[in-house]
């Protein structure tokens, strides 16, 4: 396909580059504007960098084993050896002059995917002053453990300017532990089983290590010459030549990171690049057409498809990560938050649920396959539940129970046909648990869950009860097919006695925000009409009505086929949850989670950190997830939704990374920093969003939801 820019010619004058430059350029609060870190032995407290992502990226054969991200103008968090193990904390150039030195993250960048596709990037940074641009191309080496950059430094104003990197390993998931050396021609760095190792060509001159912070810190002096740093949180640098290509390899050893980045560097860049692309474009070819839902947002539909294969970890098949970014508190080397980094780096089943369902529609039902594989074979537990996350290799993080992350595999399963013994057994032991289950704490049966999608309440969930049934249902068609009738009618006797209640456990007909019948995000007790009080968290009221409270999440029972789109209370609900938590934008709706959501960032842009009840310092934007999941309903109902897929695509950048939250009206939506309808500062890409924008676009396409499983429809709606 023709790419969606044409990349520049090498401009000559300013005012051509700002032109080629308009409408991508905002400017965000910079990290150099917070209180310089205390510095201990070990250098300043290693952070990784922030969230708002505008590239994601890697090659797309198994013999690379090196994700890379793009973060304001800079390389930021390269993973290796998997996809849940961050290794580097930013690789960024630095442009100096006889009295200044400027580093790209600190200029005005425009990132672009040349080619759509293909994950390959080119980011163009702009001196502020006008003076010189600094254009980049990167990829990974298909070949092997490399990161490949072509970097260009190209003067707009005669003068005479000098180029530098500046690396900051991290290796392992941590900062705080490398040790680092300068080599003549070439940055070493290891810690533990780790090693990493950048070259150029032509080759790297005055190379140096220091720990950040120091007097060693060859930022901002790169001066410095110094030869060992560390252990600690050390930051390397080296002088490059105008028009160069850099090469960082990885390995167990610094021996073999060395020889990744050499074989990487040897290779001609056109060679790699074109290697690169031949990956990743016959991926595409092996996918359905893009369907005609999307024929006015090809390229975004594309790019989604693209990271959504390219969150799939290599070593793990089947292990896709919720994204590869860790926002907010979560970056911030905190202690059991982000040391080593979670969050966002993890697998969740329900998040592999929505991405399954997305692969399947767009035509890799291999991958999908694969999901299912890695579900019941690696991530569940001997007791037939999932984990509220794990790690690529199946280890738990968080260890929380949510039962929709219970019922959604076995959905999934019935989705793409896997019928085999292993998935069977796995299938099994997870209905089961849904039947038997009983929380220890209250000592409530399911479809009481210890927590809900948000993952921050217990309680009786619309949406939760939704995929339990389903859950069950599909469990039930699949023991037939076992010719295992007993369980089949035990999972169903269950399965519609909580359909048959879910509106007594969340329906209230006496809550204050309408007179007729709505869904509440949550009941505490399975008593919708009465005043039961609860804390919200994340800055919410200490204390709140349950009656007070709804969520958009409801309208799974309509998408997974309990109840039909026209339910009066379904209709009533949606006026309720529009008039509270529907946010319009320049670039269409999109809708909060749910009432006094505190997870986002604060009135002022400032960063979401872990807030008290009752403080209200931080606001739940709007989730694109939602407008997908608004356009399913709007199928369903016989509507148009074109709309809510234009407006999912709109919230792209130009990159086309889809982020998990948009400005939404609120302060400081509309300031430079903040345009609104357009991703904040959360998780970038969110690979949910980007499956729901792809499964949207076929769920219009087919004129029914994607993941409704005939079986549960034909149960509740014939």
């Amino acid at each position: 396909m023709p790419p969606r820019v044409q990349l520049l010619r090498p401009v000559t004058g300013v005012a051509a580059l700002a032109v080629a430059l308009t409408g991508a350029l905002v400017s965000l609060p910079s990290s150099a504007e917070q209180a310089p870190p205390a510095v201990g032995d070990k250098g300043a407290k290693s952070t990784w960098t922030e969230a708002d992502k505008s590239g994601f990226g890697t090659a797309r054969t198994r013999a690379s084993n090196v994700w890379f991200t793009l973060q304001r103008g800079r390389v930021s968090e390269v993973f290796y050896p998997d996809l849940s193990t961050p290794s580097v904390r930013s690789l960024e150039l630095v442009v100096t002059g006889d009295d200044f030195a400027d580093r790209s993250s600190d200029m005005t960048t425009r990132v672009l995917r040349p080619d759509d596709d293909s994950l390959r990037y080119t980011q163009v940074s702009l001196d502020r002053d006008g003076r010189y641009q600094v254009v980049e191309d990167v990829v990974t080496d298909p070949r092997g453990d490399a990161l490949v950059v072509r970097a260009r430094l190209q003067p707009l104003d005669g003068g005479h300017y000098r180029l530098w990197a500046l690396y900051d390993p991290a290796l392992d998931n941590g900062g705080m532990d490398d040790r680092a050396t300068s080599r003549r021609h070439a940055l070493v760095a290891t810690d533990g089983a780790v090693s990493s190792a950048l070259v150029a060509r032509p080759a790297l001159r005055s190379t140096t290590s220091g720990l950040v912070g120091t007097p060693t810190d060859p930022w901002p002096d790169l001066g410095h010459r110094h030869r060992t740093a560390g252990p600690g949180n050390v930051v390397q640098a080296a002088r490059l030549s105008d028009d160069t290509t850099l090469a960082l390899g990885f390995g167990g050893s610094v021996g073999r990171a060395t020889d990744q980045a050499r074989g990487a560097i040897d290779r001609a860049f056109a060679s790699t690049t074109t290697a690169y692309d031949r990956g990743w474009h016959g991926y595409v070819r092996s996918l359905k057409d893009v369907p005609a839902s999307a024929s006015g947002v090809e390229s975004e539909y594309l790019a989604s498809a693209l990271v959504l294969a390219a969150a799939e970890d290599k070593r793990h098949r089947g292990a896709f990560v919720a994204s590869p970014s860790a926002p907010w508190v979560w970056g911030d080397e905190v202690k059991d938050l982000s040391s080593p980094s979670g969050a966002y780096h993890l697998v969740w089943s329900r998040d592999a649920y929505q991405f399954g369902t997305a692969l399947w529609a767009m035509g890799d039902h291999a991958a999908a396959r694969r999901i299912v594989r890695w579900l019941f074979g690696t991530q569940q537990l001997a007791d037939g539940s999932f984990p509220q996350n794990s790690d690529v290799s199946g280890t738990p993080v968080w260890t929380s129970l949510q039962l929709d992350e219970v019922a959604f595999p076995i959905v999934l399963a019935h989705l793409v046909g896997k019928r085999d013994a292993a998935t069977w057994r796995g299938v099994r032991k997870a209905a089961h648990f849904l039947v038997t289950f009983r929380d220890e704490e209250t000592g409530r049966r399911a479809p009481y869950t210890p927590q809900e999608r948000w993952e921050n309440q217990a309680g009786y969930s619309p949406a939760s009860i939704a995929a339990e049934v389903a859950g069950l249902v599909c469990a039930a068609d699949l023991a037939r097919k076992h010719h295992r009738p007993a369980l089949a009618k035990r999972w169903l006797r269950v399965a519609d006695r909580w359909q048959q209640h879910v509106k007594g456990w969340t329906v209230t007909r006496n809550g204050p925000l309408d007179d007729g019948p709505y869904f509440l995000r949550l009941t505490k007790n399975g008593k919708p009409d009465t005043a039961s009080p609860y804390e919200m968290g994340d800055g919410g009221p200490r204390s709140i009505d349950q009656r007070k409270v709804v969520d958009p999440s409801f309208l799974d029972l309509v998408r997974l086929g309990l109840l039909p789109a026209d339910d009066p209370a379904v209709v009533n609900t949606l006026g309720v949850v529009d008039d509270r938590l529907e946010a319009d934008t320049p670039n269409g709706p999109f809708w909060r989670r749910f009432s006094h959501d505190g997870y986002g960032e604060t009135r002022t842009g400032g960063e979401w950190t872990i807030t008290d009840p009752g403080t209200h310092r931080t606001l739940g934007r709007g989730w694109p997830i939602l407008t997908g999941e608004r356009g399913e309903y709007a199928v369903t109902a016989g509507a148009d939704a074109s709309g809510y897929l234009e407006a999912m695509a709109a919230a792209t950048g130009d990159s086309g990374m889809l982020a998990e939250q948009v400005w939404d009206g609120r302060p400081p939506t509309g300031a430079a920093c903040c345009p609104a309808g357009e991703g904040t500062r959360s998780a970038t890409p969110l690979v949910w969003s980007h499956a729901q924008l792809v499964r949207l676009a076929w769920t219009i396409q087919r004129g029914r939801p994607v993941d409704q499983q005939a079986v549960v429809a034909d149960r509740y709606l014939r």
